[in-house]
This record gives C-alpha cells, structure tokens and sequence, in this order.
C-alpha cells in the first residue's frame, strides 16, 4: 500500500470555489506514469500535479484524467502555493521545477504567484471547418500557437455566449476563443479554453493558453503588462507580462482539502 500526501487548491482564485481546481501530490516514493495516470483519473480535476524533491529543485509532472501534458500553469500554481504552505520552501525562495517543457519558475509576490513560463510562437493560420462548426462562430483573425488554435472574436459577450459541440472538437487540441476587453472592463481582454481532447470539455482557467495569449495581445495592442479574465464559469484574474521570450503569469490560489491519498 502506497500512501502521499494529497491537496487541492483552486488556482487563479483569491477564495474557494473559484479559478481552476487542480490536485497535487508531494511524493515522498517514486510511483510510475500508470499510477499517476490512475490518481488523475480518480481526482477528475483539468490538472493532477505530482512534485518530487530534485538536485535542484524539484521534477513536476501534469496528468488530465486521461493523458499527461506538456505544460500546466494552475497546477504549477497550486503546486507552488503548496510548497509554501507545507514550509517545503520558506517564501523567499524561488520554486524551481523540472518539466516536460523545460525549467519553469514561480515566486511568491505578496497574495499574487508569479510563474515564469515560454512564451508560445504565433503563427497565421486557417480556422478547420470542424472548428468553425462545433463554436458556431465567427472569427476576427485566427493564429496558431504551438499545439493550439487561437480565435479572436468581437467581442466579449460573443465570448462569454459561446455554447459549443464538444463532440465535434475532439479531434483538436486545445482551441482558445478571445476577444479584447469592453472599453468600460478592466481587462485587456478575455478568453476561453477548450480541450475535449485531453479530458476537458473547458478548462477553467488556463494558465498555458496565456503563452499564446500575452505574446498575440502584444503586437496587437503595442503592450507588455495586462490584466486578463478568463470567462469560464468560475472565471479567474491574471495579472500578465511579455518578457522577452517569456511570459510572467500571476494569480492567487487557495487550498480546500487536504489528505491522504491511498492506492
């Protein structure tokens, strides 16, 4: 019987029931990417980070109930918030984890995580018919991003109202719908993520659709600082910079069950 130490945290959330719920577990023995592939599923969060101690830093992995990915900002986030809290690190000290996609970052800024992640390149791009179909949209202008189709549409309402046919969009990756923020909003713009793909009819709050995000609101609006809202329905705040080929992405999260994970 195998036993570690288990949290969920809600992400990009300043209290509970907010942001994106993401699991993480510390791992004090090594498991294989089967286990971890089973406690995702059984946790049926968008996001199961799994951290353990490295030379320098730690190794994290991401796990959705039905693959592992490539990059997680909010698991990243609730992991780092972990770390802090347990007092595995003292909130002076950087979070340095070992990933699939390279070393990521995150530092404590107050009640604001910090994470230091690459920013995606953009690319032009045609919107797949299959895509057109299942959001029933219009777009604006469309750009691809590494493993994900990036639409802008008018307007936010247009955004908010977006009622897709997840059946019909399985076959892509992550699709991320956008618009720029109402005059009267505080937000630089808006955005959805769907993945049904990967296990996630819609994320609620994706820290690695901002990579494509910062990078494509910079060169449209001549900017490097914004503040963005993602419109799930829990809906989540992010502060956001372009730093060269980096994007900083910040937000608050909350831890809302602790335990024991036995399998």
């Amino acid at each position: 019987m195998k036993k570690t130490k288990f949290f969920q945290v809600d992400a990009f959330a300043s209290r509970p029931f907010k942001g994106n719920p993401a699991a993480v577990c510390l791992l004090n023995e090594e498991i294989s990417a089967e286990q971890m592939q089973w406690i995702a599923a059984e946790n049926n969060l968008a996001e199961t980070a799994f951290v353990s101690p490295a030379e320098d830093g730690f190794n994290l992995r991401w796990f959705t109930p039905t693959v592992e990915i490539d990059l997680c900002g909010h698991a990243t986030l609730a992991t780092s918030h972990i770390l802090w809290q347990e007092n595995i690190l003292s909130e002076e000290e950087t979070a340095r984890f070992h990933t699939r996609s390279g070393l990521l970052t995150a530092s404590k800024k107050g009640e604001w995580v910090e994470l230091d992640f690459p920013a995606s390149v953009i690319k032009a791009a045609e919107l797949p018919e299959g895509i057109r179909t299942g959001l029933d949209i219009h777009p604006v202008n469309v750009v691809f991003a590494k493993d994900r189709y990036l639409i802008e549409l008018a307007t936010p309402e247009e955004v908010a109202s977006l009622v897709p046919d997840f059946s019909a969009l399985k076959e892509y990756d992550a699709l991320i719908v956008t618009s720029p923020g109402a005059i009267s909003s505080p937000y630089d713009f808006v955005s959805r993520t769907f993945a049904p793909s990967h296990g996630i009819d819609e994320d609620s709050v994706t820290g690695s659709s901002h990579c494509a995000l910062v990078p494509y609101y910079s060169a449209k609006l001549g900017k490097k600082q914004f503040f963005a809202y993602q419109a799930s329905a829990r809906g989540g705040e992010l502060k956001l910079e372009l730093a060269g080929d980096r994007v900083l992405i910040a937000g608050q999260a909350v831890t809302v069950i602790s335990g024991t994970f036995t399998f």
